[in-house]
């Protein structure tokens, strides 16, 4: 794989599997603007994560659930770098609770977060592959976004919202040289997952085929082939990544 002089943006950058992607990507030659939310030291870690494998790389600040905000981080993007070849959309939260007890606050901030949020930069970054005749899409949704979980209905819902949204795209933009897919994570060890009290960690590993869970990397190295010039005939895909796990 060979990602010299395209540059790639990865939504959620600046941590966890977000940050895999990143740095696969820049290993491989691509230049990456990460974009991210919270504190600015997140950011700026990511960027200074990234300054040794010697491509072009920035950081912004952006909460993709705005409409505007994604638009002009975009526009900005496009300014910094001279383009954009790679779309990553890897953004997204949870507000786990029963449906019982789940408020509107809690499921809209997940579906604007993780299904507009996907939405908007696929938006604005639209017409840029079109005029291109290039490009590649990839974004994160979940296995629960393929079998559902107990306790996450909004954030299976935003991620199964994902996947018919990539199908959708992919139609539009295929005359257009440009491919859509995501990706489909199940247990994957992450700064979340990491904190869970080990009983529930290995409750959780005893369901997986593959007798682990999995690491930011081995997504990341999915998405970067997707990413890849081998890829080049595969669109509307969604590939678990799950050890496994949703057979």
């Amino acid at each position: 794989m060979d990602f010299t002089n395209k540059t790639a943006v990865v939504t959620g950058g600046s941590r966890g599997i977000g940050l895999a992607i990143a740095k696969k990507l820049a290993e491989n030659g691509a230049n990456i603007a990460i974009l991210y939310v919270g504190d600015e030291s997140e950011g700026m870690a990511a960027l200074e994560a990234l300054k040794p494998l010697g491509t072009k790389v920035g950081q912004y600040f952006c909460n993709v659930a705005d409409f505007e905000a994604s638009r002009a981080v975009v526009e900005q993007v496009i300014a910094d770098f001279g383009g954009i070849d790679i779309l990553i959309n890897n953004a997204g939260i949870t507000r786990d609770k029963l449906v019982l007890n789940m408020d509107e606050a809690d499921f809209d901030a997940v579906v604007n977060v993780n299904l507009k949020g996907t939405f908007n930069m696929i938006k604005h970054t639209y017409k840029h592959f079109m005029k291109k005749r290039s490009g590649r899409i990839v974004s994160t949704s979940s296995i629960v976004g393929l079998i559902g979980n107990a306790g996450q209905a909004n954030y299976a819902a935003s991620k199964a919202g994902i996947i018919g949204l990539t199908k959708s795209v992919a139609r539009e933009l295929a005359g257009r040289g440009v491919t859509v897919n995501a990706v489909a994570p199940g247990y994957i060890g992450t700064d979340m997952t990491n904190a869970l009290p080990d009983k529930v960690k290995q409750s959780m590993q005893a369901q997986i085929p593959a007798k682990r869970i999995g690491t930011p990397e081995d997504v990341a190295n999915v998405v970067a082939f997707l990413c890849s010039d081998e890829a080049a005939y595969v669109t509307g895909e969604v590939i678990r990544v799950d050890g496994g796990l949703a057979i």
